[in-house]
């Protein structure tokens, strides 16, 4: 079956005119020209599409069940073969996926979707968890956005440093670590919950102290960042965390922000994307958001932290 997009936008125009004079004009183009149309389109579709009651035509069922789709195909259509790349976010209608870290998410994503919210109101934004294993989403189209601390390898995908984040020792008011200044033996012997979305009791902290001959007890391990800040919160468990990214949690919940009492080196936060999105303008935009987001989080802090 040979298929002429042609067909699609002058049933666009019939639908949304309701009438072949209507249509005709809206597309420029002579009423027995639409009218032909509108047979050949019944002979494809099997379907009257437009039916006379009284004085007026009014669509069929068939008809009113595919016009959204019919809309949004002429849209798509459009989109493909016109040379103009602007893009109108008044109108803009787009569902992104952006997969970033728990903690970030918690802390960048109410000003992303404020910003987005704000200058698009018909984009949506789904912000997704990281998987438990490592897939390629961004290449398979899964993902259109996503954070890391390592600069990507994988063929195609594009990477922006955003920032660099230290660690910190997260523990409630009170705790015994915060009584005296920290030290690594001190450290190493309190009770310690890690964050990991795999469940792991072991992390590159445990590195650094096995080649200082120091080695920490891990009593759990938690698979988001606000779940172990809540273990934490209750408890005299320790945690160790990036201090930017979790800055707001851990007000929120009144905990101190001790420095860690050994050499740690700063992580790195990257933006990635995958070269498809290079050219298209709505995909830049977005970035352009997250990373006015993500910027927030590397600002200087107002205020002293308490133990910080």
């Amino acid at each position: 079956m040979q298929l002429d997009l042609n067909l699609l936008t002058a049933l666009e125009a019939l639908l949304e005119e309701g009438s072949v004079t209507g249509a005709a004009a809206r597309t420029h183009v002579t009423a027995p020209a639409m009218s032909r149309s509108l047979g050949r389109i019944r002979k494809a579709t099997g379907d009257q599409i437009l039916v006379r009651s009284g004085h007026a035509m009014v669509p069929t069922a068939y008809a009113l069940a595919v016009q959204a789709q019919v809309h949004d195909l002429v849209r798509q259509a459009r989109e493909v073969l016109s040379p103009e790349r602007e893009v109108d976010l008044g109108t803009l209608e787009r569902v992104f996926t952006v997969r970033w870290h728990d903690a970030l998410a918690d802390a960048c994503g109410p000003a992303l979707l404020s910003s987005v919210h704000r200058q698009a109101p018909g984009v949506r934004i789904r912000l997704v968890a990281e998987s438990s294993s490592d897939t390629p989403d961004l290449r398979r189209g899964d993902v259109d956005l996503e954070s890391s601390t390592d600069a990507p390898t994988a063929p195609g995908v594009r990477h922006r440093r955003i920032g660099e984040d230290r660690l910190v020792v997260a523990v409630r008011p009170g705790h015994p670590l915060a009584r005296e200044p920290l030290t690594t033996e001190l450290y190493a012997a309190a009770e310690h919950v890690t964050v990991s979305r795999r469940g792991r009791l072991r992390d590159p902290v445990d590195d650094v102290l096995a080649a200082l001959a120091q080695q920490r007890t891990v009593v759990a391990a938690a698979p988001t960042t606000a779940t172990a800040l809540a273990l934490v919160h209750t408890g005299d468990l320790v945690l160790t965390v990036p201090e930017a990214t979790t800055r707001a949690a851990r007000r929120q919940l009144g905990l101190l922000a001790l420095p860690v009492p050994f050499g740690m080196p700063p992580i790195p936060l990257h933006l990635t994307w995958h070269q498809r999105h290079d050219n298209d303008r709505a995909h830049a935009w977005l970035r352009e958001q997250a990373e006015a987001a993500l910027h927030t989080l590397f600002a200087p802090s107002t205020g002293a932290e308490q133990g910080s």
